[in-house]
């Protein structure tokens, strides 16, 4: 789950003393982080180490290689001052080239050798700069050894992002005024949908639910159900992929996707939505001043409407974005406790940048990825896997995550503190069924990581809840009746 070094306290407990095949059991996490990237005394750590650095090439290379080569060499340059060379009649420039002929084997020996060691260095010196994260809070903590062991090295820290106020658009549908008026009256219109009851809006409430509908999974016309949990459509401009199994890459995509699905809006064909609005001659008029004088109403245009106003669903008011922007009272303390437990955990692998995901914009390195990536006891609870086994996801956002429940792709799980829980089983191997490389054994085994304590499940929901949006809990507030009132 996207005052350094201050105040932070360690603690270990040593591997129990079992089989090879046995679990480990890693460090303890301490509670007190602030700087998630240092040892106790400042020391910094890096996730590119462990077994990965400093190898056992490494050592063979030094330890082996480079002696062999100079006593093998020595012993040639003996034997044909000695022996060979009296024996040849050289003098002691001949007797040199006699020895560097027999010695081009040790010669290309300690090439060979010096261009594995290059190539065993290249990726710490080029490729791990690039992979510098900040570190999760097992790789730092005091070990004895049997599990990673990292080595302190430079550290790139992880720098947190407020969101733009303005999403970027395409050059192949630019926004205007018109265009973004007419995409917030089809968002809103039911004859997009096959029986006329539905419209984009009816899933999206913008303000009761924050951009989704308070259900499990969406309910579609002729009350169908659907099997996926309702996106919010907040920020969803922000994102490089959309829908749960990221299959749109664009708002126009995603647009349409919708008003054609038989178990959602249920419209037969693009040509009948297009009928149907041209039988208003305000939507006509809505169309040309929208895309030019006589624009024909089109399906890739209605899509293209909508996309331009949701362009303009931008949340940046949240207490996080106004702590970012320099408002250091925009935080309460249990948030920034949160805050902090969210990059040190390892949450930011995921949810980083200004979206709180890498399938944003901005930031993202990958947008999917397997859920749950751990043995997790919550696989039956919750029915999280798909057909028996895990699923490929996109990365969900996190903004206004605490207004959009419920949660996960099946709506399975109605408290946010739970779901902080299930993803640090399940993706963060907080369960005592994390697959890690134990050093003592050599072998990929299980290692016990204790799960998450319940103070830290708190701060990390209230530095969640520092993600919502001030107009999307006003809006709530006044959807919500007061006590006593129906």
């Amino acid at each position: 789950m996207s005052n350094r070094c201050a105040g932070r306290t360690s603690a270990s407990v040593c591997p129990t003393t079992t089989s090879p095949r046995s679990p480990r059991r890693l460090p303890a996490t301490p509670s007190s982080v602030v700087r998630p990237d240092c040892r106790p005394g400042g020391e910094r750590m890096s996730p590119v180490a462990g077994p990965f650095r400093g190898s056992i090439m490494d050592n063979a290379l030094l330890e082996i290689g480079l002696p062999a080569v100079l006593i093998g060499f020595a012993s040639l340059a003996l034997m044909v001052h000695k022996e060979l060379g009296p024996f040849a009649g050289l003098n002691g420039a001949g007797r040199w080239l006699l020895t560097g002929v027999f010695g081009m084997g040790f010669i290309a020996f300690g090439i060979k050798m010096a261009v594995a060691f290059a190539i065993e260095r290249l990726p710490e010196q080029t490729i791990a700069p690039l992979l510098e994260r900040s570190v999760v809070a097992w790789q730092r903590a005091e070990s004895d050894g049997s599990f990673f062991n990292p080595a302190p090295v430079r550290q790139v820290h992880y720098v947190w992002q407020a969101l733009p106020e303005r999403a970027p658009e395409p050059a192949a549908n630019p926004g205007n005024p018109a265009k973004v008026a007419l995409g917030k009256r089809l968002f809103n219109e039911t004859k997009l949908s096959g029986d006329g009851t539905l419209s984009c809006a009816s899933c999206h409430d913008l303000y009761s639910h924050a951009g989704a509908d308070a259900l499990p999974t969406a309910l579609g016309i002729d009350d169908q159900r659907g099997p996926r949990n309702t996106p919010t459509v907040w920020n969803a401009a922000l994102m490089s992929r959309l829908f749960w199994d990221g299959r749109a890459a664009s708002l126009e995509e995603q647009a349409a996707g919708p008003i054609l699905n038989p178990l959602e809006m249920g419209m037969p064909t693009p040509a009948e939505a297009e009928r149907r609005l041209r039988l208003e001659a305000s939507y006509r008029q809505d169309f040309a001043r929208a895309f030019g004088d006589d624009a024909p109403i089109s399906f890739e245009r209605i899509a293209q409407a909508i996309a331009a106003y949701e362009r303009t669903l931008i949340t940046p008011d949240t207490p996080y974005d106004r702590f970012v922007r320099g408002d250091t009272s925009a935080l309460k303390p249990a948030q920034l406790r949160g805050m902090a437990l969210f990059e040190s955990l390892g949450c930011v692998l995921c949810h980083r940048g200004p979206s709180f995901s890498d399938a944003g914009l901005v930031g993202g390195e990958s947008a999917f990825r397997i859920f749950p990536a751990n043995e997790t006891p919550y696989e039956k609870q919750y029915d999280l896997l798909l057909d028996g086994k895990p699923g490929v996801w996109r990365i969900a956002s996190l903004r206004n995550v605490a207004l959009t429940g419920p949660w996960l792709h099946n709506g399975s799980v109605d408290k946010l503190e739970e779901v902080v829980r299930i993803m640090a089983s399940a993706q963060l191997g907080r369960s005592g069924k994390l697959h890690a490389w134990l050093n003592d054994d050599r072998q990929l085994g299980r290692a016990d990581r204790s799960p998450i304590s319940d103070d830290e499940v708190a701060d990390l929901v209230a530095f969640l809840e520092a993600l919502s949006s001030d107009s999307l809990l006003r809006g709530q507030r006044r959807q919500t009746p007061a006590a006593g009132t129906s």
